[in-house]
């Protein structure tokens, strides 16, 4: 058995991402005449990872860079509705929406961090770009960060367009119900630190 050696203060770390102890949703809400009988859901991130590496003891997670990759076909709805409206939302979803064939991946990188706190608190502000359907746009993100020992845990929600992505919304019933535009992202991930 031998020891580690202590890390300098500008080491990098690295922190992968465990998507069996995170978790990440995305909110459709339905708008339209008859939005009242519509259906709103709630879609859950099935397969994702990444990492996120920033260097020990600098000012709040400076240098910070994080990447996270969904697998686009992953995408199911969580709501308890009947299997064939389940089987018709993921088919529109991955064919018309995500068209998830041609675009497999959707890919969130940050490399520019800023943040405030100590300890191992932090509220991060994360510039970073979102690429869905080959389209990379700008998508800002703000969490709440803490470091316990080996893992990192990050928190918050930020909205998304459909239509910078070039996504028309799904509409049903002749129009009498869509989608909304603006679509809403929650996350709690947890990421554990590579040895």
């Amino acid at each position: 058995m031998h020891a580690t050696a202590p890390l300098t203060e500008d080491a990098t770390v690295r922190h992968v991402i465990d998507p069996k102890a995170s978790n990440f949703v995305i909110q459709v809400f339905a708008t339209g005449l008859l939005s009242a009988f519509g259906h709103s859901p709630k879609i859950v991130v099935r397969n994702f990872d990444g990492n996120v590496d920033f260097a020990v003891g600098a000012a709040p997670l400076a240098g910070a860079r994080m990447r996270l990759r969904i697998q686009a076909d992953s995408l199911e709805v969580s709501d308890d509705i009947t299997a064939k409206d389940r089987e018709e939302i993921h088919r529109r979803m991955r064919q018309e929406v995500l068209e998830t064939e041609s675009f497999p991946e959707i890919v969130y990188e940050c490399s520019k961090v800023t943040g405030s706190g100590g300890g191992d608190r932090y509220w991060v502000s994360l510039k970073g770009e979102l690429t869905m359907r080959g389209i990379t746009r700008p998508v800002p993100v703000s969490a709440r960060v803490s470091l316990n020992g080996n893992s990192l845990r990050a928190a918050g929600e930020f909205s998304l367009q459909q239509s910078d992505f070039q996504i028309s919304p799904v509409t049903a019933a002749a129009g009498t119900i869509r989608v909304k535009d603006e679509v809403k992202c929650t996350f709690d991930i947890l990421a554990r630190r590579q040895e």
